[in-house]
């Protein structure tokens, strides 16, 4: 299930192994070795399989749990409040989003929500008027 994960989630976001190798040792300088584009390749076909430690920094980079990239949850649940307010770094359109931008969206997306739900309030009591007009109840 791994290696599928991982070819998946490399094949979106369109890197090659020696890009995908490149973005994790910039991502994580300080680890004890380098990532080689012939490693991740080898994790891909299966010949050999990443440390602990290996499938934490691709977790991190893909933004996606360890459970979902080793393969024991299969729906992957995400919660854009918390990739927006992460300090992941984050595209658009292949443009990284800087904190402001990223802060932008997330307000504009809360008030989407918020007007939202104050139209269904509106449409949903405008019903309950026009079911209760519509009954034409006659009191004696």
């Amino acid at each position: 299930m791994f290696p599928n994960r991982l070819k998946a989630l490399r094949n979106d976001k369109n890197l090659n192994f020696k890009q995908l190798a490149n973005n994790l040792n910039q991502m994580f300088p300080n680890s004890r070795h380098n990532n080689t584009a012939a490693q991740i390749g080898n994790w891909e076909r299966g010949v050999r399989s990443p440390s602990y430690f290996e499938i934490k920094k691709l977790a991190t980079y893909f933004n996606v749990s360890m459970d979902y990239l080793s393969g024991r949850n299969s729906i992957q649940h995400l919660e854009l409040d918390s990739i927006l307010m992460s300090d992941n770094q984050i595209k658009f359109n292949d443009k990284n989003l800087s904190k402001n931008d990223r802060y932008e969206i997330f307000q504009l997306i809360k008030g989407y929500l918020h007007s939202k739900q104050e139209n269904n309030n509106d449409i949903n009591q405008n019903n309950m008027n026009d079911y209760q007009e519509t009954l034409n109840i006659k009191f004696k």
